[in-house]
Parts: C-alpha cells; sequence; structure tokens
C-alpha cells in the first residue's frame, strides 16, 4: 500500500507542475541575469585615451587576503601603449582568488574592476592564472581625426 501511495504523490506532483510555464534556461544561448553586486572575472581597465590605467602600485596585491595577484612593475619607453610606470606582468591565480573585491576597494586609479562575466570553467591546468592579455580590456579602434585634434588641444 505504501509504494502505491509514493507512486501517487509522485504522479500527483508531476501533474500540478505538468501545465505550468517552465523555469529553465536554454544556457549557451540565453545568459543567466547576475545580480547588481555580483563580483566575477576581473578586468583591467583603460582610460579614454586608450591607455593603461594600472600604474603598477602594487596595492591590490597587498589587499588580496589569499594572495592571488602577482605583478612586476616597469617604466614605460615608448613601446607599450600606458603611462609612464606599467605593470610589465600581471597576473591573478584563479585558484586562489575569492572573488572578495579587496583589490578592487584598493585600487586608488580605478584600473582594477570585479567583472560580471561568471563563465569560468578551463580545460587545462594552465589556464588556471589569468595574464595581463587576458585581463585588459581591449583598445578601441583608431581614434577619427575629429577626436584626434580634441586631444592635442587639451
Amino acid at each position: 500500500m505504501a509504494v502505491i501511495q509514493s507512486f501517487l504523490i509522485g504522479f500527483a506532483t508531476t501533474f500540478k507542475y505538468l501545465f505550468r510555464k517552465p523555469v529553465t534556461v536554454n544556457y549557451p544561448e540565453q545568459k543567466v541575469p547576475v545580480f547588481p553586486k555580483y563580483r566575477g572575472k576581473q578586468v583591467l581597465m583603460r582610460d579614454e585615451n586608450g591607455l593603461e590605467k594600472c600604474v603598477a602600485c602594487g596595492l591590490c596585491s597587498v589587499a588580496c587576503p589569499a594572495d592571488a595577484i602577482y605583478l612586476e612593475a616597469a617604466e614605460n619607453d615608448g613601446t607599450v601603449q600606458a603611462g609612464p610606470r606599467y605593470a610589465s606582468v600581471y597576473q591573478i591565480h584563479k585558484t586562489r582568488c575569492i572573488f572578495c573585491g579587496y583589490c578592487e576597494e584598493a585600487c586608488p586609479v580605478g584600473a582594477i574592476f570585479m567583472g560580471k562575466d561568471y563563465e569560468l570553467a578551463v580545460y587545462s591546468k594552465d589556464d588556471f592564472v589569468w595574464d595581463k592579455a587576458e585581463l585588459l580590456v581591449p583598445a578601441t579602434a583608431t581614434a577619427t581625426p575629429a577626436q584626434q585634434e580634441g586631444r592635442d588641444a587639451r
């Protein structure tokens, strides 16, 4: 008798949800909306001129409780699209990062930003370290002549 009762409860539950709107998401085509305060993969920002904002002060590395950030400072000799001082090496170890946001709070120039990316799965153990090339926002296309004139006038 208990077996039949279990089947009836199961069928009743199935029948109850049979005619409701499904709550599934077709994941690759549809993205799940994230909360406004969600902290995902870090992003290194650029300024309005397309230069790297990071001045390699190291405050993000010091503020990181998990010791996940490693950077090396270098002086710009004009070969890098950055300011006079920049981070020649900037790495975040994904296995150590706890996504606390202290690096974002510690940055005096607003160079690091906690993004909204939540697709962080990798296939190789070598991909657990994010390099500067993966973190840096791509540079915008070349400026129009009117924008260059406005930049030169400043």
